[in-house]
């Protein structure tokens, strides 16, 4: 490829964890060859609230080459071994969705069956006592995975992150300068457009209230909710889900911290939504995500407010969105990233995560100056499968529900869902059978936790499994739940972990 083929200026609108994450990751694999520029206002602010992640936040992390210790510190991060879910089946129901494995393989098919099978046996325990992660997670025990044991399951221990956003996106801000990334100040009054040629109705500069021109070849959107480029300028259209998801607002306010430093997120079911808990060194994140037309705004603030566990910091911030995705997160020369490409509510902790997806596409769709539509379009046909498939996640939680205590809950109950939620529903339903298909974000592992943590059990075990003998089977499970009770008595308290290693300063 000639150097003429190749784009020169990358300009990535928007700071805030989206703009600095692309920028981190941009600079690090482009190794300053392409001119890149971040164009943010101080004056704007950030929604701030996505500071739970999944265990592939460390793979971004390592590629950017951040060091786990000093980004907790500098983050006022904890440790994450999963999502507990209080009041989402019935009232009273207590659940986990814990990273990693659950079981161990046993024969010919997955550990679960054999589980399901010994369950209607009244010969099973509780599918939590099979995993790690959650079993650690009830004792507020964590360590990262011992690579020099062999065959243990300390050797399996997934985890992600809790972190202040806000400090997350200046710790990205400092690295990506330091590696040439050029912050431009300023508010964006408007973007201008190519009126000609090969590249008509591209991007070619985006104008700031100072008259300023900052043009550019490859432009990214990372300007949230508004969607400056993606759809102000080029109007690229929304797909609404809310009539799947019916929650339109959040507020959000943080809470003094309490012992004990719990190394999870929670999810608490209230009458008209969910309210959020997430754990950091310096405090505890807090928010309600509702359905404004089954409750009001000063009700949901009083929810909120009467579960926190300590006092609260600041009054809290409402945040209105809509749930749903760009029709094209990827147009002409602009690609939307972060809330300018779309927003699924953060039950399962995905919003930086789909952050990260979109990033990586990007790297492996990166265009040069003549912006093949062929790649365009695979790019938002991989896009769209990722949202879609995240959002069908998402429902599963809302829709599998048996409360009757409120008519957002009958209604979520009764909702059609999609096609493709409806086939997983099913299949598991006849013989406990998950399929992850084209690797989409949540393994079978996943959807199993969340589906029997919601009581949808199925009606048989899968055949195969009936060929151990009952004995060796009870054996064998009882044999994983000890091995796991004995590792997880081994591992430090959480914060005690943290104490030691990546404990932030002081003030």
């Amino acid at each position: 490829m000639s150097s003429e083929s190749l784009i020169q200026d990358v300009v990535i609108v928007g700071g805030g964890t989206a703009g600095w994450m692309t920028a981190a990751a941009l600079s690090t694999v482009l190794r300053g060859r392409y001119r890149i520029r971040v164009v943010e206002s101080d004056d704007i602010g950030i929604v701030g609230v996505g500071e739970a992640t999944i265990p592939m936040i460390q793979r971004f992390n390592r590629i950017v080459g951040i060091d786990e210790n000093e980004f907790m510190r500098e983050t006022q991060g904890s440790f994450k071994l999963g999502i507990e879910f209080v009041n989402w089946g019935r009232l009273g129901d207590r659940y986990m969705h814990g990273f990693g494995r659950v079981g161990q393989d046993l024969w010919t098919v997955p550990f679960e069956q054999y589980w399901h099978r010994l369950r209607a046996l009244g010969k099973a325990r509780p599918l939590e006592e099979y995993s790690i992660t959650r079993m650690a997670s009830k004792a507020n025990k964590f360590m990262p995975p011992r690579l020099d044991v062999e065959n243990s399951p300390l050797r399996e221990i997934a985890y992600a992150y809790h972190f202040d956003a806000s400090l997350y996106a200046r710790y990205l801000r400092r690295l990506s300068e330091a590696r040439g990334v050029q912050r431009t100040e300023g508010k964006i009054t408007h973007a201008t457009r190519r009126n000609e040629g090969a590249l008509a109705g591209h991007v070619d500069a985006v104008v700031l209230e100072s008259g300023e021109r900052i043009e550019g070849d490859l432009f990214i959107d990372c300007s949230g909710f508004r969607g400056l480029l993606i759809e102000q300028t080029l109007q690229t259209g929304y797909e609404d889900w809310t009539h799947w998801l019916p929650c339109d607002r959040a507020l959000a306010v943080p809470c003094e911290s309490v012992s004990p430093l719990t190394p999870y997120t929670r999810s608490t079911a209230h009458r008209a939504g969910w309210q959020w808990r997430i754990p950091l060194q310096h405090r505890t994140g807090n928010g309600h995500v509702y359905s404004s037309a089954h409750v009001s705004d000063d009700e949901a603030a009083a929810t909120l407010l009467a579960h926190l566990d300590g006092k609260p910091l600041a009054e809290p911030r409402l945040i209105k969105f809509r749930t749903g995705m760009r029709r094209v997160a990827w147009h002409h020369n602009v690609v939307a990233i972060g809330l300018a490409s779309g927003f699924l509510e953060p039950l399962e902790s995905t919003s930086i995560h789909l952050i990260q997806s979109a990033i990586q596409q990007l790297i492996d769709f990166f265009p040069d100056s003549g912006f093949n539509p062929v790649d365009i379009d695979e790019f938002n046909r991989q896009s769209r499968f990722h949202y879609e498939r995240i959002r069908d996640f998402v429902i599963l939680h809302y829709h599998a529900n048996q409360r009757d205590d409120s008519t957002f809950w009958q209604d979520c109950a009764r909702m059609q869902v999609p096609q493709t939620l409806k086939d997983k529903i099913d299949l598991y339903l006849a013989h406990g059978r998950l399929f992850r298909f084209n690797n989409e974000l949540f393994t079978e592992v996943g959807w199993l936790q969340v589906m029997e943590g919601q009581n949808l059990h199925p009606a048989r075990h899968h055949p195969l499994a009936a060929l151990q003998d009952v004995r060796d089977t009870e054996e064998y499970l009882e044999n994983v739940r000890a091995v796991i009770a004995k590792c997880v008595d081994v591992m430090p308290d959480h914060a005690a972990y943290i104490a030691r290693h990546c404990a932030a300063r002081a003030g």
